[in-house]
């Protein structure tokens, strides 16, 4: 965070000094006196969330920011994923709403990551609440120039933010024997040879695959230590696939006639599994949890969209036309959560490129951020409302996860 001058701590002692003597409070960011664009609405959503609306003539932009207090014990970021499920579309205020109950107040919500059209599945890793949903090693998308992982926002136990392009570090020991695992809950299909964890949230079986020699272990939950999940082999080894998940526990499953189906093979029934779920680069703490984005745009508060086409394979009618976006980032010390929406394709706001949504996080105090998914799918809900302009014909988009700011009651 930037020094004051000695002047501009005069000017701003000033300036508070008259707002108490008329009675309101002028908000002022010490990222710098002068605020992005011209505010047209500014109110607290509770202690330490408040939201803007405000525009700039020069896009022209209408631009939506809610700043979040990550030092306050009282309120939480939090990934959704539609219907509570591993697939499936649902709207950000549907999300919202389910997640708002007696302890839990949802005052802000935006759309997260790219996501299947048709399943609604999300392109990347998430881990929700420390349990991994889905882990890849390269982001599941149709669109990138070539094969890569994208970047990822992450919160460990101590609610310290981090951004990378984090890749699954997931491997099972038994009996002394390391197993490396590929993915959670994805299936490479094509591949000739690979380990897959399948875990209650994928459904109730393994997908079936006839193309390659399987090996299925079923494993009953039994605790959870760090980044380590225990798990007691339970039943017969399978040679098909098609496995019933346990309820609560997964599947191990070995495609291939390698030494990993005959390591899953030898897996004993009773014989307890230690499971490794953790992320390359490590973060200082098992992660509580990850969402995905497409591409980083400031790193160390420096603007590297142009260089998404070559780090994570950004196409050019996503990254240099202008769009509605959603982006997510967080301040130079790591205390301050921003979530950012922009509307586009209307005469009133233009949307932005990439390179100008990076200008701009900077501009309201980001110091790394990224891009979430953006055209008719950008949705910021407050208090339960949408407040942007959704560009889709039916209104607000059903998309495939969320990030949400909840207040603990």
């Amino acid at each position: 965070m930037h020094h004051l001058t000695q002047q501009a701590c005069r000017t701003l002692m000033h300036i508070r000094t008259m707002a108490a003597t008329i009675g309101f409070v002028v908000a002022i960011s010490t990222d710098g006196l002068a605020q992005a664009g011209d505010t047209t609405t500014a109110r607290e959503l509770t202690p330490g969330v408040s939201f803007r609306k405000f525009t700039d003539a020069t896009g022209p932009w209408t631009m939506y920011l809610v700043r979040v207090d990550l030092r306050r014990s009282d309120l939480e970021i939090r990934p959704a994923r539609a219907h509570g499920a591993l697939k499936g579309r649902e709207t950000v205020s549907a999300m919202a709403r389910r997640a708002t109950n007696a302890t839990d107040q949802v005052v802000a919500a935006v759309n997260g990551d790219f996501f299947e059209l048709k399943l609604g599945e999300n392109e990347n890793n998430q881990v929700i609440d420390g349990e991994w949903w889905k882990g890849v090693k390269v982001t599941d998308s149709p669109y990138d120039t070539y094969d890569n992982t994208h970047t990822q926002l992450a919160f460990d136990t101590d609610h310290h933010p981090t951004m990378d392009r984090y890749l699954i570090d997931a491997r099972a020991w038994s009996h002394g024997t390391m197993t490396p695992i590929m993915t959670v809950n994805f299936n490479q299909v094509g591949n000739p040879e690979g380990t897959v964890l399948y875990t209650s949230r994928f459904g109730a079986t393994t997908p079936r695959d006839t193309a390659r020699i399987t090996a299925e272990a079923a494993l009953a939950f039994a605790g959870r230590r760090g980044d380590t999940v225990l798990y007691v082999r339970v039943g017969a080894v399978s040679t098909m696939s098609g496995s019933v998940i346990p309820s609560g526990g997964a599947v191990l499953s070995a495609y291939g006639a390698g030494s990993r189906n005959k390591e899953v093979l030898a897996m004993p029934a009773g014989d307890t599994v230690k499971v490794l779920l953790a992320t390359i680069p490590r973060t200082a703490r098992a992660p509580t949890m990850i969402i995905g984005g497409w591409p980083r745009i400031l790193r160390d508060g420096i603007d590297v969209a142009a260089d998404a086409p070559t780090i994570e394979g950004t196409i050019s009618r996503n990254a240099e036309a202008r769009h509605p976006r959603t982006a997510v980032g967080f301040s130079r010390d790591s205390s301050t959560l921003f979530l950012f929406a922009v509307d586009g394709r209307s005469e009133n706001s233009g949307g932005m490129t990439l390179t100008e949504l990076a200008a701009m996080m900077r501009k309201v105090g980001a110091w790394q951020a990224m891009n979430f998914d953006g055209g008719g799918s950008t949705t910021m809900v407050i208090d339960g409302v949408v407040v942007n302009k959704p560009t889709d014909a039916t209104g607000e988009r059903e998309v495939g996860n969320a990030l949400l700011v909840v207040r603990k009651r």
